[in-house]
């Protein structure tokens, strides 16, 4: 019996580039009312998509192919100075698994990030709904991490488990406490716990060389990036 999947792919109508100005974008779907599962999603990572919610994407931009899909191998991942400095500066906290459910706690924190990072960006006044939505898919192996200093929450990466590698899906923290680096720390984390897991990945999304909100990526190396439908590393 064949395990074969056959879907339909759909593209957007140009709009405009969340992270180049002056850009236009499409983006290429996967069909929304196939049946997804894990195996279907791992498959798909493997060749540049990335989910939002309940739907399964990549770009598939004309004439550009800035945002490439970038992932960590991590059990060759090599610390930068900076970065083992924001280890240690974090060792204090703790870091447990909690199930991917709605939070009063947990959205309270996302609202002041929110506010905080991306106020006018698309993502301000956020609702318990979209919050879930954007952050969740009944189909996916999602884990909210809480990350506490004692009892108080500094932040959540909410992170979908593969079948041999982790997808950090989005990461939100505390404003308050920016000099902990606490996006640093969560992706050092992730590497780590990717690690213990005995994965050999760790998904960081789309890496866009010229956006200051994305081009952070290619500090943490080795870096592969997806380009021509092939991996390939990507030095930054």
């Amino acid at each position: 019996m064949s395990n074969r999947i056959f879907f339909n792919l759909y593209t957007t109508p140009p709009h405009e580039c969340g992270y180049l100005p002056n850009k236009l974008a499409t983006t290429l779907f996967i069909e929304p009312d196939i049946r997804k599962n894990i195996s279907v999603y791992d498959n798909l990572s493997q060749r540049g998509f990335r989910r939002s919610g309940e739907y399964i994407y990549r770009p598939d931009c004309h004439k550009c192919d800035a945002c490439i899909a970038v992932r960590i191998p991590v059990q060759l991942f090599a610390p930068r100075r900076s970065q083992r400095r924001v280890w240690q500066k974090n060792q204090d906290l703790t870091v447990s698994a909690a199930a991917p459910i709605f939070k009063p706690e947990h959205f309270n924190l996302y609202r002041r990030y929110i506010a905080a990072r991306h106020k006018d960006g698309g993502m301000d006044n956020p609702t318990p709904k979209n919050y879930m939505q954007f952050l969740t898919g009944s189909w996916a192996k999602t884990v909210f991490y809480e990350f506490r200093l004692q009892k108080q929450l500094l932040g959540i990466g909410a992170v979908d488990h593969l079948k041999n590698g982790l997808s950090a899906v989005y990461t939100f923290f505390d404003p308050d406490y920016s000099a902990r680096s606490l996006g640093v720390y969560a992706i050092l984390w992730e590497i780590e716990e990717a690690k213990r897991l005995h994965f050999d990945w760790l998904y960081l999304g789309y890496w866009v060389k010229d956006s200051k909100n994305m081009g952070y990526k290619a500090e943490y190396q080795p870096l592969e990036g997806y380009y021509k439908e092939t991996w390939q590393q990507v030095k930054g």
